[in-house]
Parts: structure tokens; sequence; C-alpha cells
């Protein structure tokens, strides 16, 4: 088990600054929440508005943000109590569960298909999910878009051990996608957006009809049976956020491109097709995710099988 975990921990990519900047950012504070977020999303609009800081001081709580390249180095650090919060997609907590880290889902958004998809080169002589047989994909490993390739590849009838991953960071596999050293890329928004305007790279399949593609929230076991009402709190502001987004994405899209260095139509593209609402789990919820968990673990991507309910925060607990 432990080759497993040290095999799955180099294979996300685990930037050991970041969680040491993290651990030693909160080093000395009694009382702080740390929230681990990725350059996209509405943790991000949350920490731009920098209404949940007031809220908690309140209570005598201060907040440091941290921020991670992809969801599968958050939960590793959620894993190590370097955070106490963050949210990813759909895969990363499987696996998170799978190596024992102490995660538990808080709430979900809504599912958003469109956010994510394979991509071809505009001038690729592949027209189907069926002509991946054989060829070179890159993806994230553990991240959303993992499930979203073994879905598509099973709709297709086409068996996972029959393509062959590519397992990069988002900027790695786009360069890899654009001088041609893949022949197909899967990933989400907004690196998605920004792929299709830069390259004029084409859809194979999104997520429509195949997964839903939900953005989970989480926190450490330990932090919220310490701290319900706090993380109470932070789900009220993203939801206060998440309501002003909805309402108002050209002006999200303003505030967004000069951080994640793309530009104000590319990102609206993107928020269009992301999903709204912060909402507690429920049981529908859990049964799909736990879909999830059983494809991954009978495709042995995952050492064991896990119970998405005995991590799940039902409401009003």
């Amino acid at each position: 088990m432990r080759r497993i975990i040290q095999r799955l921990i180099a294979a996300i990519v685990l930037s050991i600054g970041i969680v040491a900047a993290a651990v030693g950012t909160s080093y000395g504070q009694d009382k702080v929440v740390r929230i681990g977020y990725q350059k996209y999303g509405k943790l991000v609009l949350l920490k731009s508005k920098g209404t949940l800081e007031p809220k908690l001081a309140a209570s005598g709580y201060k907040v440091v943000w941290t921020e991670f390249p992809s969801g599968p180095p958050l939960l590793e650090a959620l894993n190590v109590g370097a955070i106490d919060f963050g949210n990813t997609g759909e895969a990363p907590p499987i696996f998170a569960q799978a190596a024992g880290a102490p995660i538990q889902y808080v709430a979900y958004e809504p599912p958003a298909p469109k956010g994510e998809a394979i991509l071809v080169p505009k001038d690729s002589p592949l027209k189907s999910v069926a002509d991946l047989r054989g060829k070179k994909v890159a993806l994230n490993k553990g991240s959303n878009v993992h499930y979203l390739l073994v879905k598509a590849l099973e709709k297709a009838g086409v068996k996972y051990s029959e393509i062959e991953p590519v397992f990069l960071a988002p900027a790695d596999a786009r360069a890899a996608f654009e001088r041609g050293a893949v022949d197909a890329w899967v990933i989400w928004d907004p690196f998605q957006a920004a792929a299709e305007a830069a390259t004029g790279a084409r859809t194979l399949a999104d997520g429509t009809d195949i997964v839903a593609n939900y953005q989970f929230y989480f926190s450490s076991k330990k932090f919220l049976d310490a701290n319900p009402k706090v993380v109470d709190v932070v789900l009220a502001e993203l939801s206060s956020v998440d309501d002003w987004a909805k309402g108002d994405i050209h002006a999200v899209a303003e505030q967004l491109a000069p951080a994640i260095g793309l530009s104000v139509p590319v990102v609206e593209v993107a928020l269009k097709r992301q999903a709204y609402g912060i909402e507690p789990l429920t049981d529908a919820v859990i049964a799909d995710q736990q879909q999830v968990a059983d494809a991954f673990f009978a495709l042995n991507l995952i050492p064991k099988a896990i119970k998405i309910s005995d991590v799940a925060r039902r409401p009003g607990s």
C-alpha cells in the first residue's frame, strides 16, 4: 500500500514548496482557516471579494489562502494537514480517499458537462472517440477529466487499455498537444476554452450524456469535527459569491481574466459552461460519485474499493 500511495503522490506531482508554504504561513496561528484554491473557480472569486475575512474575524479566525495547480495536489495538501478546506472536480477525491486522506465532502456544484472535453487539433484526422484506439491521449492523472476519458471510451466501445494515456499537467499537455506529441488532450475550462480560441482545437466529445462533471467542496475531517460552524460560514459566503457570479458573467470574466492570464472573451466562454449553486450533498449526488469510484476500482486505478457515503457530510450535520 505504501508503494501505491508513493506512486500516486509522484503521479500527481505534488508541489512540496506549496505545501510547505501553506504550513509555514499558518504556523503559530491558534485560530486559522487554511483554504486551498485553484486559479479558476468560485474560491478565487471569494478570495478576491474579501468578504470571508471579516465574517470569520468576528469569531476570532484568520484566513490563509494557498494556490494549487490542480485538484490532486490540493487534496494531498489536505491529506498532510497543510490546508483545511478546498475544492476539486469529481475524480481527485476518489484517489485521495483510496489513499487514506481524511477528506469530508461538504458541498457540491451542479453538473457542468460542457466544462470539460476531449480535444484534437483542428486538422486532425480523428473524427470520433472510437478513433482514439491506439492513440496517445494527454490528461492530468487523477483529475476530473480522467473519468471523462474512461466513460467516453467505454461509450465508444474502446478499452482504456487500448489507448496510451500520457499524464501531463495542463501547461505541459498543451505544449505537447500543439507540437503534435499527443493525438488528443482531455482538459477542463478555462484551459479548454483557451485552447479552442488559440489553436482552433476541435471537440471529439464533452461530458454531455457521458459524465456530470461535478465540482465538490471539502474539509479535512479533523477541521470539520472541530469547526462545523466555520465551514458553514465559508459555504454561505461561497453561495453569496456564486449568486453574484451567475448574475453578471461579464463582470466576473473581467475580474478573473488578468489573474489567470486569459482574455475576457475566453473566460466568458468558460463561465457560460460552468454550473452555479453551492448545494449540500444529496443521495443522488453521492450515488453518482460512487459510480466514479467503482469505475476507477474496476480499472485498477485505485488500490481498493471505497464508499463515498463514509466521507459525505449530510445536511444538518
